[in-house]
């Protein structure tokens, strides 16, 4: 096979990702569950200056689509949530993988706190064994202190540790709440599921991550599942000798890419140059193809970070800024506000980078996808207060 062009490696992991651009039907709850699948893993976050990640992320992917969709399928037990690259919705059927971060919690911290309270701990039991689910707040606080995000009450601590070890998970949520429920309700064929050893287990986190990837090096797999770098490489051996890895080369790599044996035919065809073609459209900071910030700068050239913590006078590009994917190449950054109350999708700032060139072909595909993006929040005025090249911010406006 020829060797790979560094185009070639971006828009294999777009098409990875399933952010390229083919014509698909409307979406449905059967896709929304796909592209997670596709993904393997889907990152929470609360911050709701527009849609919360998750939801933007798969908007990214599917365009216009229902938020509830997502609810649901954890509603009806397609998805679960554990940890993961973060706190994740999670496809059911890996639920297996995961029970040895949850056998580390039960050895570890998570058992230690709980036996230490047991009194709340029982207490928080009982009350979901004989009332049903539960959230954190049906549980009021006694202790006399405010609450906050680094000052939760026991029972919050309760139900947080007992998802940890497996005991409790997360039924469903309203209004973005974790509702709790015992185990065994929420996952009834819990003791028929297959034991998967902690070696297997590594194994199969790698390969989903180079399926998620499309093509990666081998330094870019840990940060997927949030291994640790001995493990990857144990597994990367073990694979190996089990010819169940594929590897190939790029040009200006030192060290051979890997590939997934079902994206043969498409790493083919891009190698002769059929290479996919990304969407126009608008990426979370969560989104796995920049949460790895390193690997978006070496592959992309975009330095990116996330300024929600950095003090409004030290920002450079904004509170919350989500990357523009334009023709296989992250092409600026903009920091929108949805502003539901007024139907107004307001961008107050646009940063192109630099050597990106403007034309008609550019405006019209960022001015489409911003108006997908604000009806799909219905905020469907768009307004641009500021971007960095002279009148673009009118030509992108309503």
């Amino acid at each position: 096979m020829k060797t790979l062009s560094l185009d070639a490696v971006r828009g294999l992991m777009i098409a990875a990702q399933g952010l390229h651009d083919d014509l698909q039907p409307p979406a449905t709850k059967q896709t929304v569950g796909a592209i997670i699948r596709q993904m393997h893993m889907l990152q929470i976050d609360t911050i709701n200056v527009v849609a919360r990640s998750p939801y933007l992320v798969l908007w990214s992917r599917l365009g216009d689509y229902n938020p509830r969709w997502l609810e649901d399928l954890l509603a009806e037990g397609a998805l679960f949530e554990y940890w993961s690259h973060a706190a994740c919705f999670l496809p059911i059927e890996d639920y297996p993988l995961y029970r040895h971060l949850q056998l580390r919690w039960e050895g570890g911290r998570a058992r230690k706190w709980l036996d230490e309270h047991s009194a709340v701990t029982e207490t928080v039991l009982n009350h979901i064994r004989t009332r049903g689910e539960a959230r954190s707040s049906d549980f009021e606080r006694t202790d006399g202190q405010k609450g906050g995000w680094w000052n939760w009450k026991e029972e919050k601590l309760a139900l947080e540790y007992l998802f940890y070890t497996g005991e409790l998970m997360v039924r469903k949520r309203h209004n973005f709440q974790r509702i709790y429920d015992l185990r065994e309700r929420v996952l009834a064929d819990f003791d028929k599921l297959d034991e998967v050893s902690l070696a297997d287990a590594h194994d199969q986190f790698v390969l989903n991550t180079i399926q998620g990837l499309g093509v990666t090096k081998a330094e870019w797999i840990p940060d997927y599942f949030r291994l640790k770098k001995a493990d990857v490489n144990a597994a990367l051996k073990r694979l190996e000798k089990q010819d169940r890895l594929m590897t190939i080369a790029v040009e200006g790599w030192k060290t051979p890419a890997y590939i997934h044996s079902n994206s043969l035919k498409r790493v083919e065809a891009a190698a002769k140059g059929d290479i996919p073609r990304s969407k126009t459209t608008f990426l979370s900071p969560f989104d796995p193809l920049v949460w790895d910030r390193a690997r978006a700068l070496d592959l992309f050239g975009f330095d990116y970070k996330i300024e929600v913590y950095t003090p409004a006078p030290k920002r450079k590009y904004g509170y919350f800024t989500l990357p523009i994917l334009y023709n296989n190449r992250l092409i600026g950054r903009l920091d929108p506000k949805a502003h539901r109350k007024e139907g107004i999708f307001e961008v107050k700032s646009l940063h192109l980078e630099p050597g990106v060139m403007v034309d008609d072909s550019l405006v019209a595909e960022v001015k489409s996808a911003l108006q997908a993006c604000a009806a799909w929040h219905k905020t469907p005025q768009v307004v641009v207060r500021y971007a960095t090249e002279p009148g673009l911010a009118e030509r992108l406006s309503d």
